[in-house]
């Protein structure tokens, strides 16, 4: 008995002398409280821009703790300008066993890290390190924003910055090494200045879904959400036309939803009406037609105008380019940076160069092309492509005291105020940057009409389900039905190629259907509706509208997931693997009546508990109403 009360004594002891470390956070073995306290008295250090480690008594770090928030910040203390190349806030050894599993955002939205610490995997299609060429500090493997981890007694650690103003939080680690530092990119800190590093928040439980409510609260007192409701419903020319996509097309298309399936309102002319990036404003010789008299027939059929724009990159042969050079973010040589010297050069139309969105006259520009195709062309809905770019490393800036993220931010919100009352979705863009400035979220790379992407791409809108309605609508990419698309002549980059057609089974159109519908972000069919079946057509109806509401999950394997209604619940089943297999549903107290959703067959009246075997590459939706007795 003096043994347990001595430990007692100590743990509340501990637990005063750690802010923000809750009792039932110490419950299990004490590893929450090890780590965190381990993180709490981490190293802090201030790396210059010739690599060396300023002295402490020259440049201080302070970090403020709040309960689970930390407020960041670096203070100049030293009578001389200091450039700055990072802030290490936390730098430590973690102790944790190189099997721990994890999972961390990418820096742009094509790009997530999985697997362990001693074995993380690049999930997701374009990881930043090899695709982008994003430097890595110290060779680390890095995550951007956040950084969630499984702990040996069933609890998760959530570790993120809570606001992105200025800078990117980075979470570089190895399997005994967690490295937690704000990119400062070699700017100048003035003597007696203070930069404040963004906010930072440390917290544990074993709930998931509870962890990222936490995050997406505290996110939301620095970027508030931009609502735009209802979840939008629409059509995309992409998956059926790519960058071939005619007025023609566009028009039959328009017809037929006008006629068949007025719900999906926003019709969305995917790439494809513009000679060049840059060039948006050029009506439409590479599409076959005016572009702007095909938007205003969309809206006389009373469905709304939504086109593509890639508003940070632009192609060497536009005139846009050619006229106004000196608006581009600039190389170490005061040329126009071409972003294939740091990173990836663009998909299509490149090299690309990239507007600087500090400069004024780039501001200026944003506002009244945003502005042109709001009043004039009719467009209520942007889908912004190649965002990430806004933010591309390695270039010099008109603002010689800006940060890419302020870059970024600057020029996103000059789009906004052209675009006025539009929806705006970004796409490949960089996502904490992103955070308030946009009202929808792409959650995956481009869908195609093939298992291998519907498995892919169906983890990675699973992966950021937590996102939706939270910080924005996610965009899961559109709902592919039909066996006729673009790729059978393209490939995603949008080049003409040579493809075998492929056929694909009901099962794997479901499972597509499935994860879609899981994601409860938006809905915009891809596929050409002039040749969809009836039976394909049933499925797209049941799908209308949009829960906006994700499924909730226990973990990252996605196996049965719930979403909670008013009048009934529905329980997201899946099988990614190749063989049969059976899954378990909690059903919770009392008799529940469930049925298929898409084929509304009744599967029986059930208690506790229900079984169901699911074929390979295959996923059900099912309808679980209550029976009152």
């Amino acid at each position: 008995m003096l043994k347990r009360k001595y430990f007692l004594f100590q743990l509340f002891t501990l637990m005063l002398l750690t802010p923000g470390i809750s009792f039932a956070q110490s419950k299990k073995d004490g590893v929450d409280v090890s780590f965190l306290k381990t993180l709490k008295n981490a190293r802090s250090a201030v790396i210059l821009s010739d690599g060396s480690e300023a002295a402490k008594s020259a440049i201080s770090v302070q970090r403020n703790w709040n309960g689970e928030l930390c407020k960041l910040s670096v203070k100049n203390n030293s009578s001389v300008p200091q450039r700055i190349r990072e802030v290490v806030v936390f730098d430590f050894q973690h102790k944790l066993p190189g099997t721990t599993p994890l999972y961390g955002e990418a820096f742009q939205k094509l790009g997530q890290t999985g697997g362990t610490l001693a074995k993380p995997e690049d999930w997701g299609t374009y990881s930043d390190r090899n695709h982008y060429k994003i430097p890595e500090p110290e060779s680390l493997r890095t995550v951007y924003g956040m950084l969630t981890l499984e702990l040996q007694n069933a609890q998760r650690m959530l570790l993120a910055t809570t606001s992105c103003e200025k800078f990117i939080s980075r979470f570089s680690f190895d399997s005994k090494r967690l490295r937690i530092s704000l990119d400062c990119e070699n700017l100048s800190l003035q003597p007696g200045e203070t930069w404040n590093l963004e906010e930072f928040i440390a917290s544990a439980g074993k709930d998931r879904e509870k962890l990222y409510d936490l995050l997406t609260n505290a996110i939301a007192k620095h970027h508030p959400r931009l609502k735009h409701d209802p979840v939008p419903m629409g059509w995309c020319s992409w998956y059926c036309f790519g960058p071939g996509v005619t007025a023609k097309n566009v028009s039959d298309n328009t017809n037929w939803i006008a006629k068949h399936l007025p719900q999906l309102k926003y019709i969305q002319i995917d790439d494809g009406y513009q000679p060049w990036m840059g060039d948006w404003l050029d009506k439409g010789k590479a599409f076959g037609g005016d572009v702007v008299q095909v938007l205003h027939d969309i809206k006389d059929k009373g469905l709304e105008p939504a086109i593509w724009v890639a508003p940070f990159v632009v192609s060497p042969e536009s005139e846009l380019f050619k006229q106004h050079r000196d608006w581009f973010v600039k190389d170490q040589n005061g040329e126009p940076l071409r972003s294939d010297k740091v990173g990836f050069g663009g998909w299509r139309l490149g090299p690309w160069y990239v507007l600087d969105g500090t400069h004024p006259q780039v501001q200026e520009y944003f506002v009244t092309l945003f502005k042109t195709m709001r009043d004039q062309w009719g467009c209520s809905y942007f889908k912004l492509d190649a965002n990430y770019w806004g933010t591309i490393h390695g270039g010099v800036h008109y603002d010689k005291n800006a940060t890419r993220i302020e870059a970024y931010r600057r020029g996103m919100k000059a789009i906004l105020k052209g675009a006025g009352d539009a929806f705006i979705l970004g796409c490949n863009h960089p996502i904490w940057a992103s955070l308030g400035l946009i009202h929808g979220s792409r959650s995956s790379m481009d869908t195609w009409r093939k298992w291998e992407s519907f498995k892919d791409i169906g983890r990675e809108n699973l992966l950021r389900g937590w996102q939706n309605g939270r910080l924005w609508w996610n965009d899961p990419d559109c709902i592919l039905l039909t066996d006729n698309g673009a790729e059978d002549v393209m490939d995603q980059g949008g080049n003409a190629v040579a493809t075998k057609k492929a056929v694909l089974p009901e099962n794997e159109f479901l499972y597509h259907a499935a994860t879609v519908y899981a994601s409860g972000g938006m809905l915009l069919s891809g596929d050409d509706l002039t040749t969809i079946t009836d039976e394909r057509l049933a499925i797209l109806k049941k799908m209308i509208p949009p829960t906006g509401k994700s499924a909730r999950f226990e973990n990252e394997k996605f196996e049965v997931g719930i979403i909670n209604f008013k009048d009934r619940v529905e329980h997201v089943v899946f099988n990614a693997g190749d063989v049969p297999l059976k899954r378990k549903i909690k059903l919770g107290k009392g008799r529940h009546e469930l049925k298929d959703k898409w084929t509304g067959k009744t599967l029986g009246i059930y208690e506790r508990e229900f079984s169901i075997e699911l074929a390979a590459h295959s996923a059900l939706i099912i309808e679980d109403r209550g029976i009152k007795n």
